[in-house]
Parts: C-alpha cells; structure tokens; sequence
C-alpha cells in the first residue's frame, strides 16, 4: 500500500507541474533494444546537445553514444571502446554476463569522461581480477579516435562514476553486492593516472538487493545520491539519499523508492539504473533502464533499453520522477532536431544495405567481442556487390558446439548483425554460400548471447541427419546415401529458458548454387519465424519454424539480428558473401 501512495502521489505532482510549462508529447523507450544502463548529460558548449552512453558488454564497438538536441531523435555518433588497442582484455572476458557493465558519461573542463567497469564473471566475487575498473577520455565525441586507452584504477566492485567537487576535489563512487556489502563506496582520485584514496562507506541503500548505479548530484548545498536496487528483474527500483557533506552521512530519502514499475500491470518493467540531468531550459529530465516484458516477464527479446521521463526538482527537496509509460507529457523542447555531424544512423532507420558503395561498416552493425579483420572484406574482388566472410572455427556458442562454452577464440566468431530495435520487424539477408566441408555453416541468428539464440543456417550434413523436409517440397535426400554430405538447412536454439528442437531439412535442388534470401521476422510480440527461399523469389520463401523468443528473453542484453560464418571446429575456410541486407520496422508495442 505504501508504494501504490508513493506512486499515486508522484503522478499526481509530477503531471501537475509539468502541465503547467508548454508541453512535448515523448515516446518511451527512447533508445529501443539493446541499450541498458544509460547515463545522459547535456552539454551547452556543444550546440546544446545531450549525449547518452550505454553498456554494451561482449558487444563491439562497445559503449555506444547517442546524441539528440530534442530528446526525441537520437542520432549514433559513435562507440567510446572502438579499438583493440584500448581494452584488450574485452577479448578475454568469460561468459556472456561479462563485458562493459555501465558506464557513466560526463563532462568536465572541456573533455568528456567516461568511467565504468570490464566485469569477468567466470572470476569470483572478492577477487579484484573480477572486476577491471576503468576511464576513458575524449575531447570529440563524434570522433572515435580522440577517445583514449583504458586507465584502470583498483577497486573490488562495478558500476563506477566520477565526480568533481566545488572545492575541485575529485572522486569516484563505486558499488558493491555481496557478503561484505551492500554499499556504495566513494575515494578521491586521479582521473588521468588511476591513483585513489582510500575507499570510505557512504551508503548502504535501502535494504533492496545489489545497490547499483550509482550517481553524486550536487544542488542547493546538498549531496544527492543516486541508485538503483532490488536486482535488475522485476523488483528493480530507483532510490536516493542526501548529505550536507561528499562523505556522508547520507540520509535516505522517504518516499523511496522514487522511480519505479514494481507491483504494476504496466508493460515497462524492470525499471531501474537511473541517471539525472538538465536541459538548457534547466528543467530536470531522468532516464532509466527498462524491459518491455510486463509482469509476466517472459517475452521481452529487445531486453534492458533506455527511457525518459520529466522530473520536477524543488529547492531543498528530493525529485520527483514522473513514473515510465510507453508516452507521456515533458517539458517542452523543440519539435523536431537531428544531430548531422556524423554517419550514424537516427534510431528506428531501416536498413537497406549497398556494400559495393560502403568503404567501411556502418556504425550500428556489432560483432561479439573483437572481430578478426581479415574476416569481413567488403567488395572484394571476386564479389564487389557483397560483404566476405570467412568462417570461424567457433560457432556462435563456442567451444565447437559444447552447450557449456561460452569462451573466446584467437579468430573470434565471424558474427555481425544490428540491434532489434522494434516490436515487430523483418530482417533479410541475400546469402551466397556453397559449404564444401563436413559442418561448414553460414546464415541467420537472433542472438542474444553464446548462450542464448537461435540460428537458422545452411550447412553440409550427411543425409541421415534430415528430420523433416521445407513445407511443399519433396525431400531430395530420400534417394542419397545416408552419409552422404548434402547442403541442408539446420534451424538450433540454444537457451536454458526454452529449447525449440533443432529441425534439419534438405536444400532444394533447384536451390542449390543459387543465392538464398533468409529472413527472421517477429509474427507477434512472442514469436519469430524463420523463412528461406530463393533470392529474387519472396514467393517461395519457406517458413522452416516459428519458435518463441522467450529463448532469447533473458539476462543483461538484447537481441542482436545478423549473420554468422562458421566451419564448426573444422579448419576449412569456404567464404560466404553477403549482398542484401534489409531490416524495417513494422510496430513499435508501447502499452
């Protein structure tokens, strides 16, 4: 009952103030799909443009930036982990909960900081080589390469900011879950060499389980700080304290939690990891973490993304948040404004890919920790109008097929896709491919980690493994040899959620050495079908299953749609070329 006249009561401030401004009608999420624990500011000295970071974790280019002058169109200017050389240790990080764990972005006498950490979860939690705490810095935003290598700093725990007292003082805070917590810890540093103090205990929450997030605003002669508890589920919450000084005591605030989705039927859920920041109007706006699931929490393949909301903020008051819905009424900002200073796509554009005209990849397609470079050749000789690629000898789980292996490799996984961005979509690929050895695969994937996806490839099987034929056809493999290589289609699912069961059905002879469209598509906002057919033919594409994306609803990231090349433990290298390359939105869910 206290939470539902805590929530009551803030709807009801918070949409009183903010009605009485011009309002702007904005819809949630802002950066939809695979774009968790965001961390937003807004910087007057740069046209007055408000820039977002967001975890990435295996992902790479790794911490994506965007950057809007309305909060409305955001625009992917570029990724802050853009090179080896920065972080090589990415390449090393064990299981698919590992990688680049929130970051905090802000500015600071004209350059821009990013602290946050590199988690190895195959590590245990007291041990520091765990967790990798890190800085970068940049003077140019929209340019990848002015942002530097990695500066490490020690401390046993994650979700890491930095933060600059009136006195010019700096610190950074930090958070930790375990036997010896929960807290949130703050020591002054040297952001330039990773030199600390020592690490004094500010906080220890609420109660909630595994504090994070952390974040230190400084208004009205008061330390607000900033958290998230509860885990990143269904029990997620924004809470806050304040002190009169940086080291506490910091007395918690008593409405908490003062954002959150907890016990409601809304369909944003899990809504937590928050950050603050102002416009130039010096209204108070707050973004989120949040997993469009429902209560029910079972379907949500986009998985942890970012959403807005307004916030009013009195003097000498803690704010108030307006709670997250799919659209709501904020201060006003301009109608319509796009950020042009880079290359990078607005969010929702559709892909319609032309690798004869592109001299590089565009900057929202991703790879699964570093790629090999001599795996992804665009135009190549033999084949100018597509993307090369040669097949890694580990498959998109790992460790030759092992359902337990979710390890690296020297040569990667020869993996890239774009992020699911919408409730219902079609992506397509035109794919060249005549697999000449024993498990030799290339195709389509939802993938969500090396864990969980789910694949539909076309590879060379013996005939005895067929257990089924594409719908229509007869199966051509009844006269073959049982162990007979032939080219088949293999739709896989891996997950410990839900096991769709693997299907494999012979390639067509008319099929054979022609280009194939393969196409995922989301039917609902619970199920993706699977297509294949012949490339200039939609007709005939064949829909191989329709399997439930609650295989890939889980843990801390989203849905990536791409294609893979693998040789499945083989040392054979047979290319695969890739020429059309298509994705387009077809409904955006939001209640």
């Amino acid at each position: 009952m206290a939470l539902a006249r805590s929530l009551l009561s803030i709807t009801i401030y918070a949409s009183s103030v903010v009605a009485t401004a011009k309002n702007t009608t904005f819809y949630n999420p802002i950066l939809p799909g695979f774009h968790p624990d965001p961390s937003c500011i807004f910087v007057r000295d740069w046209n007055n443009t408000f820039f977002c970071a967001s975890s990435s974790f295996n992902a790479f280019p790794g911490i994506p930036l965007h950057a809007s002058q309305d909060l409305q169109h955001w625009q992917l200017i570029g990724h802050v982990l853009n090179r080896q050389e920065q972080l090589p240790r990415l390449a090393e990080t064990n299981r698919s909960t590992s990688g680049i764990w929130a970051p905090t972005l802000r500015f600071h006498d004209n350059t821009f900081w990013l602290v946050t950490t590199l988690v190895d979860d195959d590590r245990p939690q007291a041990d520091h080589s765990r967790w990798d705490n890190i800085i970068f810095k940049g003077k140019d935003p929209y340019n990848s390469s002015s942002w530097s290598n990695a500066i490490h700093f020690n401390f046993t725990g994650y979700d890491t900011e930095p933060f600059w007292d009136v006195d010019g003082t700096t610190y950074i805070t930090g958070a930790h879950a375990w036997q010896t917590g929960p807290y949130i810890q703050l020591a002054k540093a040297n952001l330039e060499t990773g030199e600390l103090g020592e690490w004094l205990i500010i906080w220890n929450g609420t109660g909630g389980m595994a504090p994070e997030g952390p974040h230190i605003y400084r208004k009205d002669g008061w330390y607000y700080l900033l958290a998230a508890e509860g885990g990143t589920g269904l029990g997620h919450m924004v809470t806050m304290a304040r002190s009169r000084t940086i080291q506490g005591p910091y007395e918690s605030n008593p409405e908490n939690p003062v954002l959150t989705n907890t016990n409601t039927n809304n369909l944003f859920q899990t809504v937590g990891h928050a950050d603050l920041f102002q416009d130039g109007n010096n209204n108070w706006w707050g973004v989120a973490l949040s997993t469009r699931s429902g209560p029910e929490y079972i379907n949500y393949p986009m998985g942890r993304e970012t959403v807005l909301t307004a916030v009013v903020w009195h003097p000498n008051e803690f704010p108030v948040w307006t709670p997250i819905s799919g659209v709501f009424t904020g201060w006003a900002l301009p109608p319509s404004n796009t950020v042009t200073r880079s290359d990078g796509p607005i969010v929702n554009t559709p892909d319609n890919l032309n690798f004869s005209k592109l001299t590089t990849l565009p900057l929202h397609l991703t790879h699964w920790r570093y790629p090999h470079p001599d795996y992804y050749t665009l135009s190549p000789l033999e084949r100018p109008d597509s993307l090369r690629l040669i097949p890694s000898y580990l498959n998109l789980t790992a460790l030759n097929g092992n359902y337990a292996g979710t390890q690296h490799g020297p040569d990667g996984q020869t993996f890239i896709g774009r992020r699911q961005t919408d409730t219902l979509f079609t992506f397509s690929i035109d794919l060249s491919f005549t697999p000449t050895a024993y498990n030799e695969e290339s195709g389509v994937s939802a993938f969500l980690t090396q864990n969980h996806h789910l694949t539909m490839g076309v590879a060379l099987l013996p005939a005895s493994e067929s257990t089924t034929c594409l719908p229509g056809i007869n199966n051509s493999a009844s006269a073959v040899h049982p162990e007979t290589l032939i080219p088949q289609v293999r739709f896989q699912a891996v997950s410990h959620v839900s096991t769709p069961r693997t299907i494999v059905a012979p390639l067509p002879d008319a099929w054979k050495g022609r280009d194939l469209t393969m196409d995922i598509r989301a039917v609902n906002v619970s199920h993706y079908a699977f297509s294949i057919g012949p490339t200039g033919h939609r007709s005939q594409l064949k829909t191989v299953v329709t399997a439930s994306n609650d295989a890939v609803s889980w843990g801390f990231t989203g849905v990536i749609l791409g294609v893979f090349a693998t040789s499945n433990g083989a040392k054979e290298k047979t290319p695969a070329y890739v020429t059309g390359w298509r994705y387009w939105g077809e409904g955006q869910f939001r209640d």
